[in-house]
Parts: C-alpha cells; sequence; structure tokens
C-alpha cells in the first residue's frame, strides 16, 4: 500500500524514485503531521514560526502541494529534502559577529606573545660596553673598593648596579672614592655587570682598571726601612711552588695578609697569576700586599739559606719524605728568619725543593682518617701552619 501512494506522488509530481532519494518520504510525514497540529494564533497554520524579533511570518515557497506533499525553500530539482525554515537575518550576524570577535581576540594574543618574547630576548641580552685595551675588570665591593683607596694600578671607569636599594650608602661611598681619584662612575643594569665580570659575584660594583703583576724578586731583596733599625726582627716568607687554582691563591693571601707574613714569592712556572678572582678570593687582600714571583725557586732557597735563614717544607703524609726529618707544626720553634715553601694542590713540593729544605712541617690529624680524606685543602693547611708559627712570634712581642 505504501509503495502504491509513493509511485503516485512520483507521477504526480513529475519525478523519479531515482532523482527523489530517501528524504523525500520524511517531508510527507511532516506535512501529514503538521496538519493535525491546531492553527496557530492569527489565523495562519501554513508557514514558518516567527522571528525571534517578533516581526511577521516568512512567506512559505510557491511550490503546488501534490497528494499532501509540500517542497520547501531548500529543494533542489535533484530531490526533496526535509523542510527547514531559514533563519532571520539578525541571528546570522550576530553569530558571524561573534565568531570575527572571536578571531580577532586570539590574533591578538599571538601578537602579544610574540612580541613579549622579543622584547624579554632584547631585554635579556647585556648591552656590550668596550673594554679599554689592556685593562682588567675588578668585581667585589672589598677589591674595588680597596683599588681605589691605593694606587698601584690606572684606573679607568667605575660602575655601579642601578637601584641599589640597601647599598645605598656603599655606593655613595664608591661615588666619593671615585670622584676623588677622577673615576667617571657608571650606573648599569645588572646583566651589564654580570656581562662584565663573566658571572662573577660582583656585589653589584664592577672596576676597570690596569692588571696587577708580580713584583720582581729583587726588590724582594731590598729590607725595608724597618728591617734595617731592626736587624733582629723574626722574619717570615711564604714560598708557594706552582699552585695554579685562583681561588686557593687568593684564599693563601688573605691568610698570609692577615696573619702577618712579610713576603709571599711564588714561582712563575705553572703557577697563577694575579687575576680578578684571585683578588676577589683574597677579599681584596691582593689590593694592598706585595706578592713577588722568581723564575729560578730553588736557586732563591739556596742563596736565602746561605744568608742565615731557615727554609721549612710541609707535607701531608710524613712516611712519603726521605732524609728529611718530619715533626709536628705544633713542635716547631724558630728563633731565626724562617721561609715556609708550600707546594701544589695535587702533588705538593717537589722532590728537589724537598731536598732544600732543613725540616718538613706536617699537621697531626684529630681522628683516624679514611682512605683518600687524608689531607686538607692547601689553603686551608696553610692557615693553621701559619697561625701555628706567627703565634710564636706575637708571643716574643714582635
Amino acid at each position: 500500500m505504501e509503495r502504491a501512494l509513493k509511485s503516485s506522488i512520483w507521477r504526480a509530481v513529475g519525478l523519479s524514485p531515482a532523482k527523489c532519494g530517501r528524504g523525500w518520504w520524511g517531508v510527507v510525514r511532516y506535512r501529514s503531521a503538521r496538519e493535525q497540529r491546531p492553527p496557530a494564533l492569527g489565523g495562519d497554520e501554513e508557514g514558518p514560526p516567527r522571528g525571534g524579533n517578533g516581526g511577521g511570518q516568512l512567506p512559505s515557497p510557491a511550490l503546488p502541494e501534490v497528494s499532501g506533499v509540500v517542497a520547501d525553500s531548500c529543494t533542489s530539482h535533484e530531490g526533496l529534502a526535509p523542510q527547514r525554515w531559514p533563519r532571520p537575518w539578525h541571528v546570522s550576524y550576530e553569530r558571524g559577529a561573534r565568531r570575527a570577535a572571536a578571531a580577532n581576540r586570539e590574533l591578538w594574543r599571538s601578537q602579544e606573545t610574540d612580541f613579549s618574547r622579543v622584547r624579554k630576548r632584547l631585554e635579556g641580552k647585556p648591552l656590550s660596553i668596550e673594554r679599554t685595551k689592556g685593562s682588567e675588570i675588578l668585581f667585589g665591593i672589598a677589591p674595588c673598593s680597596l683599588a681605589l683607596s691605593q694606587s698601584r694600578r690606572d684606573l679607568f671607569r667605575l660602575f655601579l648596579k642601578q637601584s641599589s636599594g640597601s647599598q645605598r650608602l656603599v655606593m655613595s661611598e664608591f661615588i666619593l672614592q671615585a670622584t676623588a681619584r677622577g673615576v667617571p662612575v657608571h650606573h648599569v643594569k645588572r646583566r651589564e655587570l654580570d656581562a662584565l665580570c663573566r658571572g662573577g659575584v660582583h656585589q653589584g660594583v664592577c672596576l676597570e682598571a690596569t692588571p696587577l703583576r708580580f713584583k720582581s724578586l729583587e726588590e724582594a731583596e731590598k729590607p725595608d726601612l724597618g728591617d734595617e733599625e731592626r736587624p733582629n726582627r723574626q722574619l717570615i716568607w711564604l714560598v708557594l711552588e706552582q699552585i695554579q687554582d685562583p681561588m686557593n691563591l687568593g684564599a693563601l693571601l688573605r691568610s698570609a695578609y692577615f696573619l702577618g707574613v712579610d713576603r709571599v714569592v711564588t714561582s712563575q712556572r705553572n703557577s697563577c697569576p694575579l687575576t680578578p678572582t684571585v683578588s676577589k678570593a683574597s677579599s681584596g687582600a691582593m689590593e694592598v700586599f706585595d706578592v713577588y714571583s722568581t723564575d729560578d725557586l730553588r736557586s732563591f732557597l739556596k742563596a736565602k739559606t746561605a744568608e742565615g735563614w731557615e727554609v721549612v717544607g710541609t707535607v701531608s703524609k710524613p712516611e712519603d719524605v726521605e732524609n728529611v726529618p718530619v715533626i709536628s707544626c705544633l713542635e716547631f720553634r724558630w728563633n731565626k728568619p724562617v721561609i715556609i715553601v708550600i707546594g701544589s694542590e695535587g702533588d705538593g713540593l717537589s722532590l728537589e725543593t724537598q731536598l732544600l729544605c732543613h725540616r718538613m712541617l706536617a699537621i697531626p690529624p684529630g681522628r683516624a682518617l679514611h682512605p683518600g680524606i687524608e689531607s686538607l685543602n692547601v689553603s686551608v693547611a696553610t692557615g693553621i701552619l701559619l697561625h701555628s708559627i706567627c703565634s710564636q712570634k706575637l708571643r716574643h712581642g714582635d
């Protein structure tokens, strides 16, 4: 029965089953359901619903009804589709506007993100500060302050951190020191200071100056006026053989200056130069304490022995020393000028230097030690030895 009804409808509208497809039969059922609804207010039971703005009804498409079938506005020549009523124009406009606004916001966010990345990249790149030829950059409060107070370097520029906050008083003192020396002051950002000292702990201060050099041994041989007036004065010199770590050298200079060592002499071969890192590690002691060097350490020790000095070496393991007596630093007593010789970080004193020593000093440990940690850092061991020896000089009222 249903098939016969479909065939009659096809013949009435002049269409074939191949052109209609499956969707056309829903139009028949949709139309039948609408005819069973009660009439709408206003007397018109046909036509689409009212628009969202309360306007009039849209006219139905002008297609003939055939046996309860009505063609809607979306029907094409290829077949009938389920009936759909077009939306009011302002609904489509508002939806398109919302989509355009969302797209604009997304575009703005992406552009803002790109701009922020470029700005951060530019801010993160420090400004290039051209240095004076032959200069170096001191960093840290103590080294820069002591370098400004002394006349051992040529000074070019002082760099201070902008917005130093709690350090304003310190920065004001630096400005006064620089003004007194005629040194230009530049206020720069932290990243410029980091670049100047290559990541060192600058504490907001950098100073461009000429490097410090070792003094020659001939200058060290000239006695000071005080030494001439007091020929029996107890003297203690510290000799460093091939100290290579700038942090160790700085710590050694700081201890020697604090404990009252009269001279520091280092070997030129395989030894660390006087760099800004050494000055920082010495807390500025390098700026006020003379450091000498020699290219022939053994000849120097032989010459001092001939002058009546006692040469004392150091060792971490007494069993490694032959032909030279080894005593504890607590037992050492001295009544004439003495030279304390410190070896390198890894190997200690060379065998040739050991044979030039009158005695060797060792630090007794406070417990049984595990293998691999039987020794101290060279700067720590030197501080202990110097304190043990220099305290005797203080007790003698020097």
